[in-house]
């Protein structure tokens, strides 16, 4: 066993939970990009982790539709296409206007203040045309009102979602750059602090529609 491994379970995490989460998180901001193939020995290198654990973290991984098995052992992080970007849209918005109106009727003002503070990091890093960390702190924010919405069917579902499109968002970012990547973060704590539901809904609404089609754009050149 590694040392990273132990302090890994000391802290009440199994090594493979970790290896998973690691993993997870790396596709999720971004770190591979959509076609981009993985291997065992690759990811043996990167994650400090046995090749066990590494392929149980890609078994779930591709189960849960993060990656794609092409047969020969080989994987790559899915290529969305214009349907599936549909497709995506679609199911975010049929779920994530839901988790937001029932935030609406959990949500404290110290959990408002927090999303504030989140958001004001967020706005830093477009400043800074810092990429990864817009996606970390993007992340966090739909994160943490997921979380209060305390739903926690609904939010796995949408967590799933957010690993199909985590890639193709990185790459959104590139041919964009941060400061052209509005969101709809202020309209949506601004409703929450009123505690508006139906307005705090429809500001998700524009947040995932303005989020998804600037990855749709950006998959157009290759599909028109």
């Amino acid at each position: 066993m590694n040392s990273e491994a132990g302090k890994v379970e000391t802290a009440g995490i199994p090594a493979h939970e970790k290896v998973y989460r690691d993993l997870r998180d790396a596709i999720l901001f971004g770190e591979f990009k959509p076609g981009e193939p993985l291997t065992i020995q690759g990811l043996v290198a990167k994650l400090e982790a046995g090749m066990t654990p590494v392929r149980e973290a890609l078994r779930r991984l591709t189960a849960e539709g993060a990656l794609q098995a092409l047969g020969n052992r080989r994987i790559m992080v899915p290529v969305l296409d214009l349907p599936a970007v549909s497709e995506l849209t679609e199911a975010r918005l049929a779920l994530e206007p839901i988790l937001a109106k029932r935030a609406v009727l959990r949500v404290s003002d110290e959990e408002i203040s927090e999303l504030a503070t989140i958001d004001a990091r967020l706005d830093e890093a477009i400043e800074r045309g810092d990429v990864p960390l817009y996606l970390k702190e993007n992340h966090t924010f739909h994160g943490a009102l997921n979380s209060i919405a305390d739903a926690p069917i609904l939010t796995s579902m949408v967590d799933g979602l957010w690993l199909r499109f985590g890639p193709s968002l990185r790459i959104v970012c590139g041919q964009f750059g941060t400061r052209n990547l509005p969101d709809r973060h202020k309209e949506l704590l601004n409703a929450l602090q009123a505690k508006d539901a139906e307005a705090t809904a429809q500001a998700m609404r524009e947040d995932v529609v303005q989020g998804m089609d600037l990855i749709r754009q950006s998959i157009l050149p290759d599909q028109d």
